[in-house]
């Protein structure tokens, strides 16, 4: 598969009935194979520029600039979405919950598709659920299937909202490696809370601030990165940032 850079241009989007624009003029680079990590308070719109990505906006809303990859062509068909849920249907298996995009598109997932299944399920360590159904699962092993749902897609581009938060803290730092494996070589835009998140994962973050995107440091050091002390001086300057786009988008609420 050959990596895809991503360019967003004078994007902006305004929801019917709001007076305000969520954003607008906004410019953003996704560089090819790499995790790109998005922050900001809620509400500052970057679940809603991860939608817009994925087409997922409704017609009636505002939406202007373009999306482009590299050669300027348009997105469709060559991204992957993943949610903070895991929505696995919970009446199929979870081999066939895998192959869910096959089953809506085919009727039917064929002998290869769940071929592919059950390797994506051996690399995430599932292979012994295969025959499972979710509800019997951890909330890590759900979103690990939701993972592998998401690699079975065979897209360049994946767009993550938040899937790992509601996890433990032990669980989360073991799925954030094990997608870091899984993904290697795809673009990758990461929606987050937690900047300990955003600097393990991000070859580049951006915090939205003041309705716009502000470049943030990240360390020199690869991908999984370890919560080490220099990780921690990053995450400190991180928070100040944090604290101030909080107070912007309180004070906005507050005039509303």
């Amino acid at each position: 598969m050959q990596p895809i850079s991503i360019s967003i241009n004078q994007a902006g989007l305004h929801y019917q009935g709001t007076a305000e624009p969520v954003f607008s003029d906004l410019n953003l680079e996704l560089p090819a194979g790499q995790w790109t990590c998005l922050l900001g308070s809620s509400g500052c719109g970057k679940t809603s520029l991860l939608r817009m990505l994925a087409g997922l906006i409704e017609a009636e809303h505002g939406c202007s600039g373009t999306i482009t990859d590299q050669s300027g062509q348009p997105l469709n068909g060559r991204i992957a979405y993943m949610a903070q849920q895991d929505l696995l249907l919970p009446w199929l298996k979870v081999r066939d919950n895998v192959c869910l995009q096959a089953r809506l598109s085919k009727g039917k997932p064929s002998a290869d598709d769940y071929a592919r299944a059950d390797a994506l399920l051996a690399q995430l360590g599932l292979a012994d659920s295969a025959h499972q159904r979710p509800d019997s699962l951890s909330g890590g092993m759900r979103q690990r299937v939701a993972l592998a749902r998401t690699l079975m897609q065979d897209t360049p581009v994946v767009l993550m909202d938040e899937p790992f938060s509601a996890l433990d803290a032990v669980t989360r730092h073991r799925l954030q490696a094990l997608a870091v494996k899984a993904l290697k070589g795809r673009t990758v835009l990461l929606i987050t809370h937690d900047p300990q998140e955003a600097l393990r994962l991000g070859n580049n973050i951006w915090l939205f601030q003041q309705r716009q995107l502000q470049a943030v440091a990240t360390p020199e050091t690869a991908i999984p990165r370890p919560v080490d002390a220099e990780l921690g001086q990053y995450q400190q300057q991180l928070l100040t940032a944090l604290h101030a786009a909080d107070e912007y988008y309180q004070g906005e609420a507050i005039n509303e």
